[in-house]
């Protein structure tokens, strides 16, 4: 949210606090949700399609009439993709907006910057962030990751890996917690293999130039290089490697090797480049309404952002949670339905209005979810199958999906 609006929001909200509670306004009546996705900075390629898709779910709740007595309101915030700038939004949604969840949010440091806060208001958080620390810093179960860790991640890249041929990985990644999930996660999913990686290097984010990093592991002869990285770092380390004339192929993450790395460096460089990211359940139901109603709304088919279907999963199944619940149900009452509703058994749903009808007569059910089964672990986490895109002539072309057990 621009600040702006911001400001006449925060105005709005004070003269609201000194009317009598009536209508929509009235708590009761309502579940607050606060969006804090990344409109700008790295994840701004996926934040305003997560921020519709949240609206759309939203839209789909109150339309079927609600859940749990309650209709949905919806406060939006841009959290930057920066942790400072998240921690100032989530505060204005918390302590201004009361909401009672706080959805969509992208990066891992600015989930775990998030955290504390939604921790500490006893207040649901659900995210797409791959960070393994989440899990573990998630002590009252109120976080839930609708994305692969970064552990599932480097899992897949070491099962890519093998089926490719490869025998002399190295890995590359950005020193935070998600770009080092990756890698290590890598690591010891290819040493349980009986694999070796020739050379780690950890780099430092902002920095214009990574030859001297990139010399290092070029200099162990490895036959691909397994990143944890974002796009801008990834740009300027490719460009630099290409200009190396270093024959190595490239294992990247989805949100780093996307049209846009392409846009930026041109196809020859690109060329052969293999991009892995979680792909969405699309032979569910819930997946082909979903399609559609984001395509209708913004003109591009789900497919083209991942965390678009991850994003409306959170909406649909919090408020089944909702219904399950029952109504005047407290947040802590409604989150311990979260897994009663998404994981197996009971009968399979694919939207709100299925489940609500479901739950109605009292069955249990199990969604299935538009961006994955949403069988959630102890952790709170999902583990989605992986789509294998090669850049070839400048476009992303999936040849595999992989799926790993953990």
């Amino acid at each position: 949210m621009q600040r702006r609006n911001f400001v006449k929001l925060s105005g709005v909200a004070a003269a609201l606090q000194c009317l009598p509670s009536i209508g929509f306004s009235q708590q009761g009546d309502v579940f607050r949700i606060g969006s804090l996705t990344p409109i700008t900075g790295a994840g701004s390629p996926y934040g305003p399609g997560m921020q519709q898709a949240i609206r759309l779910a939203v839209d789909e709740v109150n339309a079927a009439g609600g859940a749990g007595g309650r209709k949905l309101e919806l406060f939006t915030e841009d959290d930057q993709t920066k942790p400072d700038a998240a921690v100032l939004a989530a505060k204005k949604l918390i302590e201004v907006n009361k909401v009672q969840a706080v959805l969509g949010t992208w990066a891992s440091g600015v989930t775990l910057a998030v955290m504390p806060l939604t921790d500490a208001a006893g207040i649901i958080q659900m995210n797409v962030s791959g960070a393994p620390a989440i899990s573990t810093l998630d002590t009252k179960d109120l976080v839930w990751r609708f994305q692969a860790t970064n552990d599932r991640f480097g899992a897949a890249f070491a099962e890519i890996c093998t089926k490719r041929g490869f025998k002399r990985p190295a890995t590359m990644a950005f020193n935070n917690a998600s770009g080092l999930g990756n890698v290590e996660g890598f690591t010891r999913a290819w040493e349980k293999r009986g694999g070796k990686v020739t050379a780690h290097v950890t780099y430092e984010p902002n920095r214009p130039s990574y030859r001297s990093e990139l010399q290092k592991i070029l200099a162990t002869k490895p036959d691909v290089i397994v990143m944890g990285s974002y796009l801008p770092d990834t740009t300027i380390i490719l460009r630099e490697w290409f200009q190396s004339g270093a024959d190595t192929k490239w294992i990247i993450p989805g949100w780093a090797a996307n049209p846009d790395l392409v846009k930026a460096l041109g196809a020859e460089v690109c060329e052969g480049i293999i991009s892995v990211d979680t792909v969405s359940n699309e032979k569910s139901a819930a997946y082909a309404q979903f399609d559609a109603a984001f395509t209708k709304a913004t003109g591009k088919a789900a497919s083209t952002n991942i965390y678009a279907a991850m994003a409306y999963d959170m909406v649909i199944s919090l408020a089944l949670a909702m219904e399950a619940a029952g109504p005047k149900a407290t947040v802590e009452q409604i989150n311990a339905k979260m897994r009663d509703v998404s994981n197996a058994p009971g009968t399979a749903v694919f939207t709100f209005a299925e489940g609500k009808a479901q739950l109605a007569k009292k069955a249990k059910v199990n969604y299935e979810g538009a961006s994955s089964k949403l069988d959630f672990d102890k952790a709170g986490d999902v583990t989605p199958d992986f789509g294998v895109f090669i850049i070839e002539k400048g476009q992303l072309v999936r040849r595999d999906v992989v799926s790993i057990t953990m």
